[in-house]
């Protein structure tokens, strides 16, 4: 846990704060403590009653959420002694975050794998389907990560939304993206651009028009965001361009049925180990007779 409130706050208020604790009351916290389970980064026991500093780590083993199973297989697409390709299923989080824990790419792959060293080189929105890239081995983890921040992998997705046929010729979003913590959706906000993405209309379905897109930049919900403010909003967005309580609970009661029509289709780039030319597809479609 980092520690968010500062010294007019105890340790211990502070970390009762986060909601990644909720549920668990100034008792139990205590309790642990005086077990030596809450500790600090040199694994010394942490005092509750010492004001709390801003930014500070603490670790400590929080109880598994009761989790609702997600009925998808997460497919490998390409495994060798460095990195395991997949194809994400959409529902299930990359790694653990919040009341998301077991069910999780991360964890199932470690598990499957039977390796604790897997790590995710980039994420995709729980909501999200499609490829998905972790290295296995601690020494060449950097090298796949600093890929997708330096902005060297490409990345195409497939969208499902409303067809608009001025989109038939690609179109390029640029603005600026915030998202502030507690606040479900992100919002374009004025000032310098740091979003941008190309959109085209590729398809047209019985369902809807079929969408390639192309970020150049990764803010939170880009995509989703971005065709919403075209007037395409994808289909099964529970967030924009408006919120839909209905639809974003349905998955917490075992109701799969509407998955978000967005696939992260296709992840190119030069491997940084071997330097070869590496790319991968996912085998979903954003098509409704198509698995999640």
């Amino acid at each position: 846990m980092v520690l968010r409130a500062g010294p007019d706050t105890t340790v211990g208020e502070a970390l009762l704060q986060s909601p990644s604790l909720a549920g668990l009351t100034p008792a139990d916290l205590r309790a642990r403590a005086a077990a030596g389970e809450i500790v600090d980064a040199g694994g010394r026991p942490v005092d509750l009653d010492a004001p709390s500093q801003v930014n500070t780590s603490i670790y400590l083993y929080r109880d598994l959420p009761a989790e609702v199973p997600i009925p998808f297989d997460v497919e490998i697409l390409h495994r060798d002694d460095n990195i395991v390709v997949v194809d994400k299923p959409h529902f299930l989080s990359t790694m653990p975050r919040g009341r998301h824990v077991t069910q999780t790419a991360l964890v199932r792959l470690r598990r499957e794998l039977g390796s604790e060293t897997i790590s995710p080189a980039h994420r995709l929105d729980r909501l999200t389907a499609g490829v998905l890239l972790f290295t296995l081995r601690p020494e060449v983890r950097a090298a796949y990560q600093d890929l997708f921040a330096s902005r060297r992998a490409r990345k195409e997705y497939r969208a499902l939304a409303p067809v608009d046929e001025r989109l038939a010729d690609t179109v390029t979003v640029s603005d600026r993206i915030e998202k502030t913590a507690g606040d479900l959706r992100a919002r374009v906000v004025a000032g310098p651009v740091n979003a941008i993405s190309e959109i085209t209309l590729v398809e047209r379905t019985a369902h809807g028009g079929v969408y390639r897109l192309v970020p150049h930049t990764g803010r939170t919900h880009q995509l989703r965001l971005h065709m919403a403010s075209l007037g395409v909003p994808i289909a099964g967005d529970p967030l924009y361009p408006e919120v839909r309580p209905e639809l974003a609970e349905r998955p917490d009661h075992g109701d799969f049925s509407e998955p978000l029509r967005l696939v992260a289709h296709a992840l190119e780039f030069t491997d940084p180990i071997d330097g070869t030319h590496r790319r991968y597809e996912s085998r979903r479609s954003v098509l409704p007779e198509n698995r999640p």
